[in-house]
């Protein structure tokens, strides 16, 4: 009996697989107030995330981390509310940010903090305005809509350019990603032993079963090389001549 795949551990979701508490300096997102003015405090790198994170002091004296905008000096004012200015790095909701600007951190439920493009170097569009919903078109190319109340921030993610600096070596990279609870590297199921993966063992490198997965499968084992969907046949249309 052989060990369960990598992906069916890292699905249990054992302390090993867990991406470190100590290494997430805040969860960011928006001040309870929904209409306030902050300064920038400080910049901080945040080991658990691509972007940096924003130290904001509000006017309530509240302080709130928030992703950083492309371009956020510290010392600078920023608007949350309806009525905010439309610059980078203001707060507003959907509804009030115009067609065709980008915008990140946006919030799938109203005062919910944020969950949508919080990467660095991450943006969506947004794409049309309607009376209750807002047309986003995401980093993925899909498109939401969202409702015009939920809030997010005008500009680009900072942190775009992090995927061009090298590692240098395999120990920077495995520290690295072990912050994100990412695997650094990947090793084929073939190249394992039979052990290991089902695919391994055998006297060269060939999966030697069937390696589709059932598109009914469980998250820890629809990993590889996924069945393909059923196509519908296409019913002709018999023509009049042919009826007779």
């Amino acid at each position: 009996m052989g060990k369960r795949i990598i992906p069916q551990r890292r699905g249990k979701g054992s302390p090993t697989y867990r991406s470190p508490s100590h290494r997430h300096l805040a969860q960011p997102g928006y001040p309870k107030n929904q209409e306030v003015q902050g300064e920038v405090v400080d910049l901080h790198h945040a080991p658990g995330r691509t972007a940096p994170l924003a130290e904001v002091r509000f006017e309530t004296g509240e302080t709130t981390y928030m992703v950083a905008n492309h371009g956020l000096k510290v010392g600078q004012t920023l608007e949350v509310g309806p009525d905010a200015k439309i610059r980078k790095g203001n707060v507003l909701p959907l509804g009030k940010i115009p067609v065709g600007m980008f915008v990140y951190n946006i919030e799938i439920e109203p005062l919910d903090g944020g969950k949508l493009v919080k990467s660095a170097g991450s943006n969506a569009v947004i794409i049309s305005q309607g009376k209750k919903y807002t047309t986003l078109r995401l980093p993925s190319d899909s498109f939401k809509s969202v409702d015009r109340r939920c809030r997010a921030t005008v500009g680009i993610a900072a942190g775009g350019g992090h995927k061009d600096k090298p590692f240098a070596k395999a120990g920077k990279r495995v520290n690295a990603y072990r912050s994100k609870a990412k695997r650094p590297g990947k090793v084929r199921g073939i190249a394992m032993n039979a052990v290991n993966h089902p695919h391994g063992g055998g006297d060269h490198q060939h999966v030697g079963v069937g390696s589709t997965v059932s598109a009914n499968a469980p998250p820890g084992r629809k990993v590889g090389r996924l069945s393909s969907k059923k196509k519908k046949k296409k019913k002709k249309k018999q023509t009049k001549e042919r009826r007779k």
